[in-house]
């Protein structure tokens, strides 16, 4: 098998070029019309001369109000991406990947500016593209340092990257002190005079240092230097991907190429479809240059990854070719197997079997044209109101300019014999600008309707600035919310490329460990030993509506923990320390507030296992009140037991009283009538008649 010349392999990919370059002067057309309607100066609807200039800004209007909510969403979160193992034993790793990402190399990256960027690229011009590499550069700087002992003098021009420029010798002189001691065990401290004086050298150096630092990059890709094939639904099914762009001599050198060949290429002279996009991108901030420095001359640059069997083995491999000056064998810097294509193509609404997709723009092109053009009828006519057309009789007039230019106090002066109202009147303009009103409350409506864009989208409840039932504003609310949560959840689907890369750039790369503090703590990342292909997931939980709901969520979701720990103890198996722990991280992002640690502590399974040992040492809190509950109970029902005993014992007391009572009644009875008996047996044996109670009675007084 013959490998593929270099010769037949430009040609090829030299073909493939200007088919790309020709599908994005077609799609430049479209990314045009749509900056300028996002600016608002669109060339398609030309004002009148003497008219109304004023330009509708729907577009600008609905990205405004659904770019924050998209931008916190994916972003307002301290993990934008979490990395989920694939593999057994992938759990530790996936874990320091997510927090080293997250922490240290996507802000590092320039990531924040990339992901803002892109999607606004994607609001406007349809679709966004981020691409990532590795950046290793090399920098000069020049210093000077004095002052220097012999001691910091070698180690400052020690290193290898370190080139003494100029170098130069003082003596100093310095009088020193010797202490003498110890006469009789006591220190005895004597100075000769005059004082030792010690000469000490001093160094003063120039030096150059060169400096070789790497580190992953991310950027927006501008789209009028994204190259794509037209046949491409995606960028896997692309045979050729890349970038096309105009870089300074000097750079192209700092990035290692040989500097005499930079130096023969062709300057650039420019591509005017990739200019006129650059310049509507850039609102025409471009000016004739005169001759530049060498080192500051630009060439044409292409980076292209190319799907072509080169070592015809009958297998297409991906390659990594870069060109400058043009894409022929001469260009040719670069010609290498690469393992994966660095760019990621990100929308916000989907267009089934088609690369691009659909942007607010679109929807709102046809409905800002016409609201530009109603609001300038409107305005017109308001101006014809306020400044009506005179009327002037020809000779009536002896200063005609007082009329055609009036000004303020200046006399209108009438000839003499002409009846002043005749000679000067007004054209009388129908006032028709109120019917404007109505279409453009309607033409609003139908933006709504269109887009799904609409105050909520902002995080802005609609009920914030005018009185609506509370039913009401929940239905509109959602409706906004609902069409930004799934430009969100599109959004960061194409980000999981994005961060896929990231990781495998890392990997690839970072050939030593890498201590950085985190948390507070100093902490040692080794990626090498990661596994390249972990999944990733884009975290999109919060931030899509307004706070005040984000906030209601995540109250609901601690409350539902809160119970379930309080029921079923910290061991159960619904709610982890973790799982708490994530509930208030999010509660502080949902407030708008970053770095939960800052409030909060993350306790360490360590600390975690401690303490539930303790608390399994110790008695159980549920269990000691049903103890405590049950001896109480049981004391209570031996204190109302021995309460009926006393009672029984009172009653039978007092019924034995009552016995007793009534026995003494009764024999006193008894006694009282044997008296009686007695006493009448004698009264009648001595008066012969019978002795009465009221006798007895009698006697006794």
């Amino acid at each position: 098998m013959a490998a593929m010349t270099d010769q037949r392999l430009c040609a090829l990919v030299g073909q493939l070029v200007k088919d790309c370059e020709s599908y994005r002067d077609e799609l430049a057309t479209d990314r045009i019309k749509a900056m300028e309607y996002y600016d608002g100066t669109m060339r398609d609807v030309p004002a009148d001369a003497n008219r109304s200039k004023v330009v509708s800004r729907d577009v600008r209007a609905a990205i405004k109000k659904v770019l924050p909510s998209l931008i916190r969403t994916i972003l307002g979160n301290d993990k934008v991406v979490e990395y989920e193992p694939v593999g057994d034993g992938d759990e530790a790793a996936a874990e320091q990947a997510t927090d080293y990402i997250n922490y240290v190399v996507f802000p590092e990256s320039n990531g924040y500016d990339a992901v803002q960027d892109a999607a606004h690229d994607a609001l406007t011009l349809r679709n966004g593209v981020i691409r990532w590499w590795y950046e290793k550069k090399q920098a000069v700087s020049v210093s000077t340092h004095t002052g220097l002992d012999e001691a910091a003098l070698v180690q400052l021009v020690g290193d290898d990257d370190v080139e003494v420029l100029e170098q130069s010798q003082t003596i100093e002189k310095i009088e020193t002190a010797e202490a003498y001691s110890f006469t009789g065990g006591e220190p005895l401290h004597s100075f000769p005079d005059p004082a030792p004086v010690v000469e000490q050298p001093s160094y003063s150096v120039k030096i150059r240092r060169l400096t070789e630092r790497g580190t992953p990059r991310l950027a927006a890709v501008p789209l009028e230097q994204f190259l794509i094939h037209p046949d491409a639904i995606s960028i896997e099914d692309s045979p050729i991907t890349g970038i096309a762009m105009r870089m300074r001599r000097s750079d192209l050198i700092a990035m290692g190429y040989d500097r005499d060949l930079i130096e023969r290429l062709p300057a650039s002279t420019g591509d005017s479809g990739r200019d006129d996009e650059e310049f509507a991108r850039r609102r025409d901030a471009f000016e004739a240059r005169d001759e530049v420095p060498k080192a500051l001359e630009e060439v044409d640059y292409y980076e292209l990854y190319v799907t072509i069997d080169a070592d015809d083995d009958g297998i297409a491999e991906l390659r990594r070719l870069v060109f400058a000056g043009g894409t022929g064998e001469e260009n040719l810097l670069s010609n290498e197997e690469w393992d994966e294509v660095p760019f990621a193509d990100l929308i916000v609404e989907r267009r089934p079997h088609q690369r691009e997709g659909g942007s607010v723009t679109d929807d709102l092109a046809q409905i800002q044209r016409v609201k530009t053009v109603l609001m300038r009828q409107t305005l017109d006519n308001l101006y014809w109101q306020n400044n009506q057309q005179p009327i002037v009789q020809e000779g009536a007039i002896a200063n005609p300019e007082a009329v055609l230019n009036p000004k303020f106090g200046q006399p209108i002066r009438v000839s003499q014999g002409i009846d002043a109202r005749a000679a000067v009147g007004y054209s009388m303009v129908p006032f028709v600008a109120k019917e404007s009103f109505a279409m453009l409350s309607y033409l609003d409506q139908e933006a709504t309707d269109r887009t799904g864009i609409s105050d909520a989208s902002s995080g802005l409840a609609p009920d914030a600035l005018t009185n609506m039932t509370a039913r009401a504003t929940a239905l509109i609310e959602q409706a906004g919310i609902g069409q930004t949560e799934l430009m969100v959840r599109t959004f960061a689907q194409g980000l999981r490329r994005v961060f896929k890369g990231l990781l495998r750039l890392v990997i690839k790369h970072q050939d030593r460990p890498r201590a950085v503090r985190l948390r507070g703590q100093w902490v040692t990342f080794d990626p090498r030993h990661w596994n390249a292909e972990m999944d990733a997931t884009v975290n999109t939980g919060l931030g899509a509506g307004t706070r005040e709901r984000d906030m209601m969520m995540i109250q609901m979701i601690l409350g539902l923990q809160e119970k379930l720990l309080a029921t079923l103890g910290p061991d159960n198996p619904y709610v982890s320390p973790d799982n708490l722990y994530n509930g208030i991280a999010k509660s502080v992002e949902a407030a708008g507030l970053k770095s939960p640690e800052l409030y909060f502590t993350k306790p360490t399974p360590e600390e975690i296992e401690r303490r539930m040992q303790a608390a399994a040492s110790q008695p159980n809190p549920e269990l000691q009140k049903l103890q405590m509950r049950a001896q109480a109970d049981a004391e209570k029902a031996r204190l109302s037991a021995e309460n009926e005993r006393r009672k029984l014992e009172i009653d039978r007391e007092l019924k034995l009283a009552e016995i007793q009572q009534k026995g003494a009644l009764k024999r006193y009875q008894i006694d009282a009538e044997l008296d009686l008996k007695r006493q009448q047996n004698a009264a009648e044996m001595v008066g012969g008649g019978p002795l009465t109670a009221a006798h007895v009675g009698g006697r006794a007084g």
